[in-house]
């Protein structure tokens, strides 16, 4: 014991020296951590105030700047503002800034510094920042910050610190305690077989190191580092998802570059407009998940080049670089015929899966010829990723429905390949999808797949009792797997979303302004309260129910006539389709009809704009409207409710959601509706447009949190984290066959 505490008493010395160093540079670096940001905290705001400021003071009105400052200082840091027109005298302050301030000494908190003051009230921070106008070239703002709060900071520090190294002084004295016993009882031990000659005389003990053990305890080693790197990687990523992370992820779980998304629709289209040829975004739920993800992983996107001058701005392969600004991916384009357009994507894809998947009471038509363009296309892009896979082993991301053949006839070409098929659209319960007559060709193709994604755990239960009604395969619903001639396909849950945060130039405009220019654009009112619709014009969209509703609106609160307007923004889609054209046609006729029925004073209920919007464009209507109407019929997820809640960061704004998408099931602080009940629908409007903003708020900012977290970097890095287990688990598996036939 004594010979214990001859190590543990010098230690605990060291320890408490060592803890009252680190308390003093941890207190050292924290006021230097919070100084700094309040210097840039201080330019910020004075960036921020510096127009309307000066707007105030050249209409000379102090006593509304002095209102003006005192709204902002009740921030519980910033203490103090102070406005100097010159050095002769404070033009305007609030009167709390301290008196050791002066407009003629300026100088002294300009100079490098900490800029701290220490007042009766603590320590406070002194900023000086220009405000320079053709009025007043030598103004200044102050802006003085309340540091008290570093103080309670830095305490709380200090007493951390102090529970820690008391907690190790007490780990590392046991265990040097019960070190310092084993080795004196294993020396005594030793000596003693020494004496007795037990040492001397037997055969050392031979090692382990003969060349049949060698592969085992490679592999053995190898498990080990993957499973580390493996938990290693999925705490460190999560932390934050942002295209960084998912980049990590890409290239430490995967070790590739090799990334290539299929998909029908192409997120740049270019339209040739007389001499010039102009590049658009089209209005899509896919594309508005899909490229944030290829701009952080690169690679190449194959979808079918549709735009007017496509062929024009592609080299020799195909390929064009995007996005034009700033290339960061590829498009590889696949050109398709009249004949195999109008076969595999109006035909069987839209106008057989599309209405069969959805269920929103239009008939399916499924025709042999259709479906044999159907085939022919899926086999041309199977090809096309073949063509440009630089790997054997790919990462392939195949998009939608139009796609159900591909991933096994990628399979046959690529068998290392990891294929993520995800699945946009609901999937319909078995005897609703047995109406199909190619379904055990399309079940078959999809499970090709390594992963099949769907947007909920119902479209998941659905596609796994399908498999289970229609083909041979082996399905384990503990796992959710489901294996077919040997190959395993897991089915899971990815609820998709958009990039978080919005980019900065969708929310560069002011909501004021936006409010302000979608109203004068309009012709409307300055005070009409707006509500907005995004969607591309299909009938599984719920328009002409979201049009009744708003008619119901009208007709039991008359109020709203003349004061509210609906803006729907329809983006045309399918229109070489009849059942669009008649819809179309449908949703034309009702917003006329309504608006001969409510206009008053020239203000229309409802404004109809089918044409494109570029997400700029309607970025601004999302800010500018009190209300947001989402009444799909049937919907997989529904990216326009989660856009709106990205949009509105004043937290201000009512969503108004289908409980048929998916979004609903996120989403429960959203106003959620059955579509199909009009005076339900015109209830809920009633409420958007005279709930509280401090409701607004609250059910807002519940909202964004999700989004924030569960954004489309986190849907793409599951699924990509989830590929990585199974390659792993694969090649794990293929290693002892492997050996025993060796042997």
């Amino acid at each position: 014991m004594r010979l214990s505490l001859r190590f543990v008493l010098p230690l605990l010395l060291a320890l408490a020296l060592f803890a009252t160093a680190v308390t003093s540079l941890a207190d050292k670096f924290t006021l230097n951590w919070f100084i700094r940001d309040l210097d840039i905290r201080g330019t910020l705001i004075a960036n921020t105030i510096q127009e309307p400021l000066q707007e105030q003071l050249a209409a000379g009105k102090k006593a509304k700047i002095v209102d003006f400052f005192n709204r902002i200082t009740q921030d519980e840091r910033l203490y103090a503002i102070g406005y100097c027109a010159s050095a002769q005298g404070m033009s305007v302050a609030t009167k709390s800034l301290p008196t050791e301030i002066r407009c003629g000494e300026l100088e002294r908190w300009e100079k490098p510094g900490d800029h701290l003051l220490v007042s009766a009230k603590g320590p406070l921070h002194v900023s000086v920042k220009p405000m320079e106008s053709e009025d007043a070239p030598d103004a200044r703002l102050v802006l003085v910050h309340d540091m008290s709060f570093v103080t309670r900071r830095s305490e709380d520090t200090r007493r951390y610190v102090l529970y820690f190294f008391m907690g190790l002084a007490v780990v590392v004295s046991l265990i040097t305690v019960i070190i310092a016993q084993l080795s004196w009882r294993g020396w005594v031990a030793g000596m003693r077989s020494l004496l007795r000659g037990e040492g001397l005389l037997r055969e050392p003990v031979p090692r382990v190191d003969t060349p049949e053990f060698k592969p085992i305890a490679r592999d053995f080693k190898r498990l080990i580092r993957e499973l580390e790197s493996e938990y290693r990687s999925r705490d460190e990523s999560q932390i934050t998802w942002t295209s960084d992370a998912l980049r990590t992820i890409l290239h430490g779980e995967l070790r590739g570059e090799d990334v290539i998304v299929v998909s029908n629709r192409e997120p740049y289209i270019h339209q040739r407009r007389g001499e010039n040829i102009e590049v658009q975004r089209p209005a899509s739920g896919l594309v508005t998940a899909m490229e944030p993800i290829m701009r952080a992983c690169s690679g190449t996107w194959i979808a079918h080049g549709s735009g007017s001058a496509d062929r024009e701005v592609v080299d020799r392969h195909d390929r064009v670089a995007v996005p034009p600004e700033k290339p960061m991916y590829q498009i590889r384009r696949v050109w398709l015929t009249k004949e195999e357009e109008a076969g595999y994507y109006y035909g069987f894809a839209n106008e057989g899966l599309w209405p069969l998947c959805h269920i929103a009471h239009v008939r399916p038509i499924f025709r042999s010829a259709d479906w044999a363009q159907y085939v022919a296309v899926n086999r041309k892009f199977a090809e096309a990723v073949v063509f440009e896979s630089k790997t054997k082993a790919p990462i392939v991301l195949v998009q939608d429905y139009h796609f159900a053949l591909l991933p096994r006839m990628i399979r046959e070409k690529l068998p290392d390949a990891i294929i993520i098929t995800f699945w946009h659209i609901p999937w319909p319960n078995p005897e609703s999808f047995t109406i199909c007559p190619w379904r055990e060709e399309i079940v078959t193709g999809m499970l090709g797949s390594s992963i099949l994604g769907f947007h909920t755990q119902f479209h998941c239960n659905n596609f796994v009792d399908t498999v289970d009604r229609l083909i041979e395969a082996r399905v384990d619903r503990e796992s959710f797997t489901v294996t077919m001639g040997g190959e395993l396909t897991a089915v899971r849950r990815y609820p998709i979303s958009i990039a978080w945060p919005p980019e900065p130039e969708m929310v560069e405009r002011s909501v004021e302004q936006c409010r302000i220019d979608i109203r004068q654009n309009n012709g409307l009112p300055n005070d009409q309260l707006l509500g907005i619709g995004v969607d591309r014009l299909d009938y599984t969209k719920g328009i002409v129910e979201r049009f009744h509703a708003i008619e119901r609106l009208l007709e039991l609160r008359p109020e709203w006539v003349g004061r509210f307007t609906f803006i729907q923004i329809a983006a045309p889609t399918r229109s070489g389709i009849d059942e669009y054209q008649n819809h179309e046609a449908q949703v034309r006729a009702l917003a006329t009809r309504i608006n001969g029925r409510f206009s008053r004073n020239g203000v229309p209920p409802i404004l109809l704009k089918v044409e494109h919007h570029e997400p700029k464009q309607v970025y601004e209507y999302y800010r500018a409207a009190e209300c947001c109407f989402v009444s799909s019929l049937h919907d997989g997820m529904n990216l326009v409710a989660k856009e709106y809640i990205a949009a509105r960061d004043d937290e201000r704004g009512v969503l108004v959601l289908s409980q048929f998408t998916g979004a609903a099931r996120e989403l429960p602080e959203a106003l959620i509706v059955n579509p199909y009940d009009s005076d339900e629908c015109a209830a809920a409007l009633q409420m958007a447009l005279t709930m509280p903003a401090a409701e607004q708020r609250d059910r807002m900012r519940l909202m964004r949190g999700l989004i924030s977290e569960f954004n489309v970097f986190r849907w793409a890095g599951r699924m990509l984290l989830d590929a990585a287990t199974l390659r792993r688990r694969g090649r794990l598996l293929k290693k002892p066959v492997a050996s025993a036939r060796a042997v």
